[in-house]
């Protein structure tokens, strides 16, 4: 039996009652792979709203298939590609939105980048470039954070992040990060409890102005964009962590890995869907988690 063939027969036995009939289909339909959802779209597209049963599983099984592409991918972005931190966040998105126009988000950011280059000069102090990425990102593109609905899952999503132009305290260090790193400036994430926020860590451009902090982490200075990109120093973090009641550790101050970023991007839906009550939702994400744990 040709490919397409054994695929109608069997797209043709997704209204057969017999459950165990539908499960041996389901089984076959999710072996072949990512190369069936056109078909089974075009099914759906065209099948009696009436004959709900059918179109129910045809919406799971192209779910389930999408989800698995994902979570592959995950695994194989933590062990090969864990580097690319926009990479990274965009197969999160795609969890959500497995249609969604990944060109459409690297051209944003690019624009964004192209404006921050055109402000940018070899003479400019650290400060001084935080102080341009603050204009073009807060000021120019509009971005901020969203207080009024600051757990929603949206917030975690870099195609709703960067359409609404409001984010979570982690979206936007992502966006700001990925900015930053194009252009040659040394920014990365620090997994601050509770907080998300990023460090200026020192080159050797800047390596001299380091023995003027107090910071043993290779860090000049933090930003927190969330709140559009203000500056503070190791004490501030001092003072936050002794407001928490918990005990200071170096991942507090020192830079992360992508891994991690990404490992709490997916805590943070985890935790925004069980506040809405999304079990089914949950537990995938929990097992993304779990696919690019340690």
């Amino acid at each position: 039996m040709s490919g397409n063939s054994e695929l109608r027969a069997l797209i043709n036995l997704l209204d057969d009652p017999d459950e165990e009939v539908y499960n041996h289909v389901k089984v076959k339909l999710l072996s072949m792979g990512h190369n069936v959802i056109p078909m089974l779209e075009t099914v759906w597209e065209m099948g009696d709203p009436f004959q709900q049963t059918v179109q129910t599983r045809i919406e799971n099984i192209i779910h389930e298939i999408q989800f698995e592409q994902v979570k592959k991918s995950l695994k194989t972005w933590r062990f090969e590609n864990s580097d690319d931190l926009l990479a990274g966040t965009i197969l999160i998105a795609q969890y959500q939105y497995p249609d969604l126009n990944v060109e459409k988000i690297q051209q944003k950011i690019q624009q964004i980048c192209q404006d921050v280059w055109l402000e940018l000069n070899d003479n400019l102090t650290a400060l001084e470039r935080i102080k341009i990425i603050n204009h073009i990102i807060f000021d120019v593109h509009g971005f901020s954070g969203n207080t009024t609905n600051y757990h929603a899952p949206q917030n975690s999503y870099l195609n709703n992040v960067i359409e609404s132009k409001k984010g979570n305290p982690l979206s936007l260090a992502v966006l700001y990060s990925v900015i930053a790193q194009r252009l040659e400036i040394p920014i990365y994430g620090v997994n601050l409890p509770e907080h998300f926020v990023l460090c200026y860590k020192a080159n050797n451009e800047f390596l001299e102005l380091l023995s003027k902090t107090d910071n043993d982490y290779g860090v000049l200075f933090y930003i927190n964009p969330f709140s559009r990109g203000v500056v503070f120093n190791k004490k501030e973090i001092d003072l936050f962590i002794k407001q928490l009641h918990v005990d200071a550790r170096p991942e507090y101050y020192a830079p992360c890995d992508n891994v991690e970023i990404i490992k709490r991007m997916l805590r943070n839906l985890i935790s925004s869907y069980d506040k809405l009550g999304y079990i089914r939702k949950k537990e995938e994400l929990q097992e993304l988690y779990d696919s690019i744990d340690d």
